[in-house]
């Protein structure tokens, strides 16, 4: 499986990092090759000062060794080997009408001192976090989630939504990262799914990524904005770097894994501002997005 899945995450970088570059229509991806000290290794893809995309990664890894004295801690376990492999992406847009997008899908296994497979999981998700909220952008990408799930279990789509909205949540600000997506980890064997079955429902949804976000860069990537509109980009970015150093899981996983620090860092956007007790003026189209963000909202 672990061969499997390393495969495809491979095949889909080149798939992803292809249509956001026609999309961009300037700029590449600059390729870079590391490998981590303790095993394994990755490709980083990054983007910078296109067109449209002011920055952007698409990362590939699949890092193997001791699991470390903190990871052993969280998952209640003593001595053990891992296997980890994933990609993570990360898009910020010139534009603010063009919301930000975040996608993950990452393949676990852990073994006993015999190098037997004790434990795996897959695990991953998308969502958009937009600056200025246009619904049918909204609704556009939950839609294509859903058709994804559907395909494999109707109860998929409301159950990782939820799960991507709680998960997404600044609790120290109370509000959410953007307007969700999916979330899902921990999908293991059950009664009713396979191993195999978890690797054909996690790939569709990766298969879906460029589906639900392209036709909205498409959209918006054109669209007029004025210097303050973009200073409430950058303010909302400082939002999103929060969440980031905060509360992400994959952050702290790298950086508990001694993983490389540019990849795991290369989500966060080049340009923020934290501005002291910012509040929008009343009525405003941020106030607007403010308000979306107290409270998840079924899309679809």
């Amino acid at each position: 499986m672990k061969d499997k899945f390393y495969q495809y995450i491979q095949t889909l970088q080149d798939q992803i990092c292809k249509g956001l570059e026609d999309v961009d229509g300037g700029s590449k991806f600059r390729e870079d090759i590391w490998e981590r000290p303790e095993g394994g290794g990755g490709r980083t893809r990054v983007i910078e000062n296109g067109n449209v995309f002011e920055k952007g990664g698409v990362n590939i890894s699949a890092v193997h060794g001791k699991l470390p004295d903190t990871m052993q801690k969280m998952f209640g376990v003593g001595e053990a080997d891992f296997f980890a492999c994933g990609l993570s992406l990360v898009i910020h847009p010139k534009n603010p009408m063009v919301p930000t997008v975040h996608a993950n899908w990452r393949y676990f296994e852990m073994y006993d001192q015999n190098g037997n497979i004790i434990n795996q999981w897959f695990g991953g998700g998308q969502d958009l976090t937009p600056y200025y909220l246009f619904e049918e952008d909204a609704i556009h990408f939950h839609h294509t989630c859903k058709t994804a799930c559907d395909k494999h279990n109707p109860e998929f789509y409301p159950n990782y939504k939820k799960k991507c909205d709680d998960y997404f949540w600044n609790a120290h600000r109370n509000e959410a990262r953007g307007v969700g997506g999916l979330f899902f980890d921990y999908l293991k064997t059950t009664d009713t799914m396979t191993m195999e079955d978890w690797y054909n429902f996690v790939t569709e949804v990766g298969n879906s990524f460029l589906e639900a976000y392209v036709p909205i860069v498409e959209k918006r990537k054109n669209a007029a904005y004025t210097a303050t509109q973009r200073m409430w980009q950058e303010i909302r970015r400082g939002r999103y770097v929060e969440f980031n150093l905060v509360h992400d899981k994959g952050t702290l996983f790298g950086l508990k894994t001694n993983g490389r620090i540019e990849s795991i860092l290369m989500s966060l956007p080049p340009h923020v501002q934290w501005v002291y007790d910012h509040h929008p003026e009343k009525g405003s189209e941020e106030e607007k997005l403010l308000k979306v963000l107290k409270e998840p909202i079924n899309w679809v």
